[in-house]
C-alpha cells in the first residue's frame, strides 16, 4: 500500500521578513508517520513543513517540503496527479487565511484619500478589493509606524480537492476547535465530513491536546465514533480503520 500523510502547520508570509502561522508542531503528522513504518510494510509519502518535528528516515518515506498553502496545494496536487495512493492522511494545520496586502498607517490613509471612496458598503469592499492590487514593493515593510495593517484573503480548500482528482482513495481529514462541548465539535466534524467526501473524519479539541495526549473522535461515514486519547492511539486507530475500508472495497 502507499499512502499519502500531511504534518505540521503551514506559514504565510506578510513581506520577506515577516510571517504568520499556527501553533503547529507536527508531533502528531510524526507520530503517525513514525507509527505506520514500524507496524506495516507500506510505502509513505510525507508532505511537511521544514520547522515541524520530522520522522526518522526510513527507505520507504519520502519526505516532500513546502511553506505556505499556496505551496501545499500543488504539492499534493502534482503527487496525486501522478501517484495512486490507497489513503491520504491530512493531518497539517492548514492556514485559513494568507496575506494579501501590507500597509503603514500613513501608507493607508493616503490610500484612502487618494482614491476616496464612498463610505457605503459596496465603496468599503471596492476599496478593499483594490488593495490586492497594490502589491507592496518593500521586501521588509518599515517598523517606523504606530500600525501595521494587514489584509487576508481566504486560502483554498486543499481537503476539497483530494477526492476530486482521486476519487478512490480513503480520505482521513481533521477538524480542530477550541473549548466547545464535545455535541458540538462532532456536530461540525460531521459537516466537514459531507462537505469534503472524507471517509473519515478526527475531531479534536485544542484544549484536550497536550505532548502525546491528544483526545479525538474520529467520525466514519456509516455515523459510528470511535474515541482515541493519546497520538499513538490516533495513529494505530487510523491504521486499523484503513485496513477495515480497504478490505471492505
Amino acid at each position: 500500500m502507499r499512502i499519502l500523510i500531511t504534518g505540521g502547520g503551514t506559514t504565510e508570509p506578510i513581506d520577506q521578513v515577516r510571517s504568520i502561522t499556527n501553533q503547529s508542531t507536527g508531533r502528531l503528522g510524526q507520530t503517525i508517520v513514525t507509527q505506520i513504518l514500524a507496524k506495516t510494510d507500506w510505502q509513505v509519502d510525507y508532505i511537511t513543513t521544514p520547522t515541524a518535528l520530522q520522522a526518522q528516515k526510513n527507505p520507504r518515506l519520502e519526505t516532500f517540503w513546502i511553506s505556505d498553502t499556496a505551496g501545499l496545494l500543488k504539492m499534493l496536487t502534482d503527487l496525486m496527479s501522478k501517484n495512486h495512493y490507497d489513503a491520504v492522511i491530512h493531518s497539517m494545520a492548514v492556514s485559513d487565511f494568507t496575506g494579501e496586502a501590507a500597509f503603514s498607517q500613513a501608507a493607508l490613509i493616503e490610500k484612502m484619500l487618494t482614491e476616496k471612496p464612498e463610505l457605503t458598503t459596496a465603496g468599503l469592499e471596492q476599496f478593499f478589493d483594490s488593495l490586492s492590487q497594490t502589491p507592496s514593493t518593500e521586501t521588509k515593510i518599515s517598523s517606523d509606524t504606530q500600525r501595521l495593517i494587514l489584509t487576508l484573503q481566504k486560502t483554498p480548500k486543499v481537503i476539497a480537492e483530494i477526492k476530486r482528482i482521486q476519487p478512490e482513495t480513503i480520505l482521513i481529514g481533521f477538524k480542530l476547535l477550541v473549548a466547545v462541548p464535545p455535541a458540538e465539535l462532532v456536530a461540525v466534524a460531521a459537516a466537514s465530513l459531507k462537505k469534503n467526501h472524507a471517509d473519515f473524519i478526527l475531531a479534536n479539541d485544542l484544549t484536550e491536546i497536550s505532548g502525546d495526549q491528544h483526545h479525538g473522535y474520529l467520525l466514519a461515514k456509516d455515523g459510528s465514533v470511535t474515541e482515541a486519547f493519546t497520538k499513538p492511539e490516533i495513529a494505530d486507530l487510523l491504521m486499523a480503520k484503513i485496513l477495515e475500508t480497504r478490505q471492505a472495497k
